[in-house]
């Protein structure tokens, strides 16, 4: 069986709205509903300020696909630094934000 796997902005909103976020390579089930990222597996909900919920814990997460612009937050600006997992740089800074030349970078 093929894993459909895609890059995704993922923002805990365990802390408020303007929580952790990084940028990293998720793998979803057959039905899309249940996506897992490094070891964690969050389900789909409704809602408007998280979108899925890490079924371990219950925390709400807001995840969703990169913005070519790097304004990936739900919530505005923030002062805290958007990771970039090690997977998921390359393609994330020459396919996604068209800015090759950041690939070596550590953060955005």
């Amino acid at each position: 069986m093929i894993k459909r796997t895609r890059i995704m902005y993922i923002e805990s909103k365990a802390e408020g709205l303007n929580g952790p976020a990084r940028i990293g390579r998720v793998t979803f089930n057959r039905t899309g509903r249940t996506l897992y990222y490094k070891g964690q597996s969050f389900h789909r909900i409704q809602g408007f300020k998280a979108n899925y919920r890490e079924t371990g814990t219950w925390d709400e997460y807001w995840i969703s696909g990169p913005r070519r612009d790097g304004l990936d937050r739900l919530y505005g600006k923030s002062a805290l630094v958007v990771e970039i997992d090690e997977d998921a740089r390359e393609e994330y800074w020459a396919d996604i934000r068209k800015k090759p030349a950041l690939i070596l970078r550590r953060t955005t």
